[in-house]
């Protein structure tokens, strides 16, 4: 495989470690990339984490953890190079994919986890008819009256009882009328 057979767009690779391991392969990980000058290959290496409180004794106290324990996400470009040093990391037991291929997140996926904006791209805008796929407004028809990138949300005015009524959902709820 040649250097022009790969996706030179940086996606997110899920790779799956010893329990334990998770924060050691990122350290070992990121020295490798330092020392081999593979910044242009690697973005991003992250162990999610979130923080989790807890009350014992009447104490307040705030741990942080592990989201996906044994996981660790990996923003890279994947060549032949690149795939074999994660591969051979210590600790790294290989990637999440089907076969020997290694399959990047999808913009769903990585927005679910919350740790990249990905930016959504709609296809209906401000005054556009749309229809309600879901939820309790589901079948409505309404016009939009603003979107949301940041929140994923759109506001769209629906007539209710004779009245238009403005109700906030979310990008996936609604779909253009053409």
């Amino acid at each position: 495989m040649s250097q022009n057979d790969y996706d030179m767009n940086p996606r997110w690779y899920v790779v799956h470690t010893y329990s334990g391991y998770e924060n050691k392969v990122k350290t070992d990980l990121e020295k490798t990339v330092k020392n081999r000058e593979l910044e242009d290959f690697f973005f991003d290496i992250v162990v999610p984490m979130e923080e989790q409180i807890e009350i014992k004794d009447g104490k307040r106290k705030t741990n942080l953890k592990k989201v996906f324990p044994g996981y660790v996400l990996i923003k890279m470009i994947v060549t032949e190079e690149s795939w074999y040093i994660v591969r051979n990391t210590r600790g790294v037991t290989g990637f999440v994919g089907s076969g020997t291929n290694p399959i990047p997140l999808t913009d769903d996926e990585i927005r679910n986890m919350g740790f990249e904006d990905v930016p959504v791209n709609v296809d209906y805008d401000i005054n556009d008819q749309v229809e309600v796929m879901n939820g309790p407004f589901e079948g409505f028809i309404g016009n939009v009256q603003e979107i949301n990138k940041e929140k994923h949300k759109v506001k769209v005015l629906v007539s209710m009882f004779g009245r238009e009524t403005p109700v906030e959902l979310e990008f996936s709820q609604v779909k253009k009328v053409n």
